[in-house]
């Protein structure tokens, strides 16, 4: 499981990283992070592995979905590749309600 950090961390230390929106096009109306980068998740993992984000491989990355789970499961896989990558708890929501 990847470290957390909350909305309100995460806005006081925002340009620290790229941050990466992992959820599908059609959940994009809700809105955003602004200046994150979107990146479904499947298009993460496998950018990761495939070495096509290694620009990214020395910044710090934070990666966000709806709920949590599937940011979750970006920074973890992101880890596994050797990025440092952290979550947004509680995904989207705690962003838009912070």
């Amino acid at each position: 499981m990847a470290d957390k950090i909350t909305a309100s961390e995460l806005k006081s230390k925002k340009d620290d990283f790229v941050i990466i929106d992992v959820r599908e096009l059609d959940e994009l109306a809700s809105g955003k992070v602004d200046g994150s980068v979107h990146m479904p998740l499947g298009l993460a993992i496998r950018n990761a592995k495939k070495k096509q984000i290694e620009d990214l491989r020395d910044k710090k990355i934070c990666t966000y979905c709806g709920t949590g789970y599937r940011g979750n499961i970006a920074a973890d896989e992101l880890n596994k590749e050797g990025f440092s990558a952290v979550t947004l708890d509680g995904g989207y929501p705690s962003w838009d309600s912070n």
